[in-house]
């Protein structure tokens, strides 16, 4: 009976420690599961603001990869062009004149222009290094028949930051022709600029300055400010043929507030230009940049 008592003391003992072996095993398996299942839930409310914007603020958080992306890797389409940047500020009066849109604007500006061209690559950089050297702008009006012997020099203006402007296919007058065939002359310069350069000019001036209400409204359907000019250097003429100091002095005699300047891609003109701008500069006057006029006169 003492062997039989003992066998069932030992027996229960041996039950009592499986079963709390057991329970333990349990409690290690079972306890720390709800901590993962919280920690999962924090993560996923701490991202959903960040990919659907937090309720009630309409705004959404750019992704990591969306705030470090670098200029080259955006859209060329967003980046916004160095014409785009540059406010309109000034406009065109009746007579040609270069007016401001308001009092914080300067009144003592120029307008340069240079028509006939484009010509030669010498000539033509020569005058935009004196562009550069006065921080000026220019609009370089230009023949189609010229463009399409020498395309390049079409390019040159245009990389090298100054603007273009349309001068009709042929240098002829244009109030001599129909309408259908001064029209032409006008979208042909249009259609070859844009095919070169990308863009269509803003500026049309016709050859001679001969122009009438049917070319006026041409210009304007195809986005273009028409203009002649309101001071002119002669340049062209046999008066001032090799002589700098005379295109200069013709356009300081005609010099008032906004003057339109009409000069041309000629040897003596480029040698005049640096004194020119020079003493514009000494007079107070500045050089507008073409960008900066509306493209609808007053």
């Amino acid at each position: 009976m003492f062997r039989h008592t003992a066998a069932l003391i030992i027996a229960a003992s041996l039950l009592l420690s499986a079963c709390g072996a057991a329970e333990e095993k349990t409690t290690e398996n079972s306890a720390p599961a709800s901590e993962p299942t919280t920690t999962i839930q924090e993560e996923q409310s701490d991202s959903n603001p960040r990919e659907s914007g937090e309720p009630g603020t309409g705004v959404t958080e750019p992704s990591t990869s969306d705030s470090t992306a670098t200029e080259e890797e955006l859209d060329p389409s967003e980046q916004v062009s160095a014409e785009e940047k540059v406010e309109q500020t000034y406009h065109m009066n009746e007579n040609y004149y270069i007016k401001p849109n308001d009092e914080t604007s300067p009144n003592k500006v120029v307008l340069l222009t240079f028509d006939d061209g484009p010509k030669e690559e010498k000539m033509i950089n020569s005058l935009i290094d004196t562009l550069d050297k006065h921080n000026a702008k220019a609009i370089f009006f230009v023949n189609g028949y010229r463009v399409k012997s020498d395309p390049e020099l079409l390019k040159l203006i245009h990389e090298r930051d100054q603007i273009v402007g349309n001068h009709a296919w042929d240098h002829e007058d244009l109030k001599k022709m129909s309408n259908a065939e001064a029209a032409k002359q006008v979208t042909d310069v249009q259609k070859l600029v844009k095919d070169i350069i990308g863009e269509e000019p803003q500026f049309f001036r016709p050859p001679f300055g001969s122009g009438n209400d049917e070319l006026k409204a041409t210009v304007k359907k195809n986005g273009m400010l028409y203009m002649t000019w309101s001071n002119g250097s002669l340049d062209w003429d046999k008066s001032t043929k090799n002589k700098p100091e005379k295109v200069i002095q013709n356009v300081l005699d005609q010099l008032n507030p906004g003057s339109n300047i009409l000069m041309h891609e000629l040897p003596w003109t480029v040698e005049a230009l640096d004194e020119l701008l020079t003493k514009l500069e000494k007079k107070g006057y500045s050089f507008v940049d073409p960008r900066a006029i509306e493209l609808e006169a007053r």
